[in-house]
């Protein structure tokens, strides 16, 4: 029994004084790879798969949705043996917006990776968290399933176009010091079908839409004075793809910012920090946190404005419960030079307080 005690006691005072992780930078100049870089890299402190789109339904009512799953590496240490070390966190959010229902219906969920059970798989995109699953088949379609008591859909993406890579070939920076970075790829005007429940309608309501999928990986992204970011992903109507971000400083001005407007013809316009910002038009204030967010806003890169209008003003998610954030994520209509122009969705991060990533 004395060996017993003394051995148990050895394992956790090696696992107290274990030395933290070291992270794998990011930096400018590496290749993005694929189908390897659509899967995870369990090498890097957060990664994530993020999905939003708009669906119609039969009756040409408009939707939108969205799911992330999180990969985020613990400061466990990788040589414990334990299968019950969390060495890998698997989170996931879901999210339908029904303006007809005045607000999103949203899920999150959080688990260590281990038993089959949570995942996130190398060599291709393979990310399970329960029965919530996301998965690339071999010719490029992803078949997303998520279910819970809150709401359910399953999904086809089909690509129609090539990946678009941001920033750098990939390497997109963050702020001026160039270990704020990610790996950042997007697969925009991916083509929806299948079916939802969970916003009013009947169970196994079909659907048909246009999504965008972004996919990060990094170990340090945010400047410590950044509060948060203003983020737009946009299927435009005539086939193009717009993204735009900002990083705000925590007394609100801008830290850095960058954009890129891929025409449907694959021309693609990269703008820089003098040439991208965000003018908010419309605040709405959160009646559960009491958070005040630009809902509507206009997007000036170079010389195009584009307005961003909500599809409802309430598309406010609390994922307390899992990241530890509340933030605005939501559908929003697009406008180009005063015409209609696309649709896609805005997130706002950083307005209840400062992102700690």
């Amino acid at each position: 029994m004395r060996v017993l005690f003394a051995l148990l006691f050895g394992l956790i005072a090696a696992l107290a004084h274990a030395a933290p992780p070291v992270y794998a930078p990011v930096t400018p100049g590496r290749t993005l790879a694929f189908p390897n870089d659509f899967g995870a890299h369990p090498d890097y402190r957060t990664e994530w798969w993020y999905v939003t789109g708009w669906l119609d339904t039969p009756g040409g009512k408009p939707l939108g949705f969205q799911v992330t799953f999180f990969r985020s590496r613990g400061a466990s240490d990788t040589a414990n043996p334990s299968a019950f070390a969390p060495k890998q966190l698997i989170i996931g959010h879901a999210a339908l917006s029904d303006p007809a229902l005045g607000h999103l219906v949203h899920d999150q969920r959080i688990a260590r990776e281990g038993f089959g059970l949570a995942y996130a798989k190398t060599g291709d995109t393979d990310v399970k968290l329960e029965d919530w699953t996301m998965r690339r088949q071999s010719d490029g379609r992803y078949r997303v399933s998520v279910r819970s008591g809150a709401l359910s859909f399953d999904l086809t993406l089909r690509p129609t176009q090539p990946v678009l890579l941001q920033g750098q070939a990939g390497f997109s920076q963050k702020g001026a010091d160039p270990s704020h970075a990610s790996y950042y790829y997007s697969e925009p005007q991916l083509a929806v079908e299948g079916t939802v429940a969970g916003t009013g309608a009947d169970a196994g309501t079909r659907v048909r839409g246009t999504a965008w999928l972004d996919h990060e990986w990094s170990s340090q992204v945010l400047d410590p004075d950044a509060a948060g970011w203003d983020w737009v992903g946009a299927n435009l109507d005539d086939g193009a793809a717009l993204m735009a971000f900002q990083i705000r400083a925590k007394d609100g001005s801008k830290l850095w910012a960058h954009a890129a407007l891929r025409e449907r013809d694959g021309r693609t316009t990269q703008y820089d920090t003098s040439q991208v910002s965000f003018a908010p038009q419309t605040h709405w204030t959160s009646p559960r946190t009491g958070a005040s967010y630009p809902v509507a806003t206009v997007l000036n890169t170079g010389t195009t404005r584009w307005r961003l209008a909500p599809l409802q003003n309430d598309q406010e998610l609390d994922s307390r419960r899992s990241t530890g954030a509340v933030y605005w994520e939501g559908a929003v209509r697009l406008e180009r030079d005063g015409q209609p122009a696309g649709r896609g969705y805005l997130e706002l991060t950083g307005y209840v307080q400062a992102m700690h990533l």
